[in-house]
């Protein structure tokens, strides 16, 4: 594995991360302020709620990575792939658990809250697993 290659790799992966959490805040402010009053729509207050607040954190810690960028060693670039999978694990939870409050949220009531709040969890999660197997993907090319 090319040091080089790698660095290129992980910065279009931070660059990736950073364009989705900062499309995903935008788009969940713009939701918030236009439609998703909690009173008119709780599926689009909640759902826009949470794409804002998992946008700012994906932000962050994308802009945080791409700070502190440079070059690996082989057991570094193998802490990055260990890294990855655990993340791609925890993203696929996050699929699940979004799921599972959307529908309890519509079984347990028809609460439409947690039906919003659900499916933008169960986005983010499989947006952020998308990214992360992307990323593995091109390490097993690259090894």
């Amino acid at each position: 594995m090319w040091a080089d290659a790698l660095l290129a790799a992980e910065k279009a992966h931070l660059r990736q991360l950073l364009l989705w959490g900062a499309a995903s805040g935008v788009a969940g402010l713009l939701l918030l302020f236009t439609v998703g009053r909690p009173r008119r729509s709780p599926l689009i207050f909640h759902f826009s709620i949470q794409c804002v607040a998992w946008g700012s954190v994906i932000t962050a810690v994308a802009a945080a990575g791409l700070r502190t960028l440079e070059l690996r060693d082989l057991a570094s670039a193998t802490h990055l792939d260990r890294f990855l999978w655990l993340n791609l694990g925890l993203d696929i939870g996050y699929f699940a658990v979004g799921a599972a409050i959307a529908c309890a949220g519509w079984m347990l009531g028809r609460r439409q809250g947690a039906l919003g709040a659900g499916i933008a969890i169960v986005v983010q999660g499989l947006a952020l697993a998308i990214l992360a197997a992307r990323l593995l993907v091109v390490i097993e090319q690259i090894a």
